[in-house]
């Protein structure tokens, strides 16, 4: 293991001494994650160094800085309030292992720095089953309770998280250095993130910078349209919670999309609708262009020309965007080939799915099994009877095979559902363990096998109009 972070600048990477658990228990732990980092610990080491107890390898434990926008208000000094960097491993595809929930640290900002079991649990269950659907993410290596409560509406067992990511570098990472000037940090930063996400990049000068954007810019589009292809919310969208892998960081608020509606928001603290479903494109954007204007501060050129370099990486998002956006429409549909005919197709199958309130899951598995023969699996929504004719007509002119194939991949049979993931969380609290989730995590990691399940893993939400998700730990 290796600190990577601390030579970038001063002060970007903070020692600070993790809390000190009482009596740590493992209670949730993927085995398949701990032989691809290939780190080679004994359960007592496994115990220690992931709930804090100590750091690995004499390596000490650091709080990483940085800026973000929040709800697109900028706060200058955010940092990880709850959360300390463990170090990078030493392997060809190098990984960061940092634990939330282990106390508090300088950027806590009066918080306690620590995490209640329920949030943990929910964290390890979304990124598993969020990888799963093949979409890029952190992951979750452990839960692990301390045997410490805390205060959160009432007390409750207190638990650490261990999350991999390929690394935590954020734009609010940039803009961070772009505040202090730190023009040396920043180009440090840059070629990390480069060294480790784009080394493809061979470019130098402003060249390396502009193609340093564009990558970024173009994982955000690929990221962003997996969301939306599988019904995924973030809920909190901030710069700070937007790395520049790809990768979904921070499950606090997400949800699931249920009765389909590009404007379903389920984040307590999204009043606005900021961070709804359908706006995540254009928050990613957002995103980028925040990053953007961070990287100024490296560009050789004047501020004018710099701003026009990194402008033209900018204006390519939209039809870059809107490329993916067809093809991701198309292989659920699918379709082959998009044309521009078939935007009316979807345009009336959606409005159909929103006036009916209809599953977005379960209605383009229905749609799938029909078209593999296995259509006993889900039931078409009678309401798209008519549509179904037009829909039919146009997938006749392909090969049946390619047309399941197409959609078999790019339409779920079962997803993380909100009400069942509440569940797993009571269960945690009252038992300590899951019978529930024992059953569905096998299922959570198939999510593409079209076969027979209980009804109650495809089932919609009992009281969607009232579910909210809430950030932090």
């Amino acid at each position: 293991m290796q600190n990577d972070y601390a030579e970038i600048t001063e002060g970007f990477a903070v020692d600070y001494p993790m809390a000190q658990p009482s009596s740590p228990q493992l209670v949730l732990f993927n085995e398949d994650l701990f032989e691809r980092l290939e780190l080679n610990w004994t359960e007592e080491e496994v115990l220690s160094y992931l709930s804090g107890s100590r750091s690995i390898e004499g390596i000490p434990a650091s709080a990483l800085a940085y800026s973000g926008h929040q709800f697109g208000h900028f706060n200058p000094t955010l940092g990880d309030g709850r959360a300390h960097y463990l170090g990078t491993t030493q392997s060809n595809s190098p990984f960061d292992l940092q634990l939330k929930g282990s106390g508090a640290t300088p950027f806590s900002r009066g918080g306690d720095g620590l995490c209640a079991l329920g949030p943990a649990v929910r964290e390890f269950v979304m990124s598993q089953a969020i990888k799963s659907l093949r979409v890029k993410t952190t992951e979750c290596l452990s839960v692990i309770t301390t045997g410490n409560d805390v205060y959160r509406q009432g007390y409750v067992p207190g638990a650490v998280v261990c999350r991999v990511a390929s690394s935590h570098i954020r734009v609010g990472s940039f803009q961070y250095l772009a505040l202090q000037q730190d023009k040396a940090g920043m180009e440090r930063l840059l070629e990390l993130a480069i060294k480790r996400h784009y080394p493809q990049i061979k470019s130098e000068g402003d060249d390396r910078v502009c193609d340093f954007l564009k990558h970024v810019c173009n994982n955000q589009i690929s990221l962003i349209t997996d969301w939306l292809r599988v019904g995924f919310i973030h809920g909190v969208m901030n710069t700070d919670n937007c790395l520049v892998s790809g990768e979904t960081i921070d499950f606090g608020p997400c949800a699931m999309l249920e009765a389909f509606d590009f404007n379903a928001v389920f984040s307590s603290i999204d009043k606005q609708g900021r961070y709804a479903f359908g706006q995540q494109p254009n928050i990613a954007h957002w995103n980028c262009a925040r990053l953007a204007e961070s990287l100024m501060l490296i560009m050789a050129v004047d501020e004018e020309q710099a701003l026009e370099k990194l402008t033209g990486v900018l204006s390519d998002f939209s039809n870059s965007f809107n490329e993916a956006y067809h093809t991701m429409w198309a292989q659920k549909l699918g379709l082959p080939d998009w044309r521009d005919s078939d935007s009316e197709l979807l345009s009336e199958l959606l409005v159909l799915m929103k006036n009916h309130q209809l599953d977005y899951t379960n209605t383009f598995a229905a749609l799938t099994s029909l078209v593999i023969n296995k259509e006993a699996l889900f039931t078409l929504p009678a309401e798209l009877n008519e549509w179904l004719a037009k829909w039919k007509k146009r997938i006749s002119v392909f090969d049946a095979v390619e047309v399941g194939a197409l959609m078999s991949k790019a339409n779920p049979a079962i997803v993380p559902r909100n009400e069942l993931v509440e569940k797993v969380i009571e269960e945690f609290y009252d038992i300590g363990h899951s019978p529930l989730l024992e059953k569905w995590l096998p299922l959570l990691n198939n999510p593409y096998n079209y076969q027979e399940y209980d009804q109650a893993f495809t089932a919609c939400h009992t009281k969607p109009e009232t579910y909210q998700t809430f950030c932090g730990t």
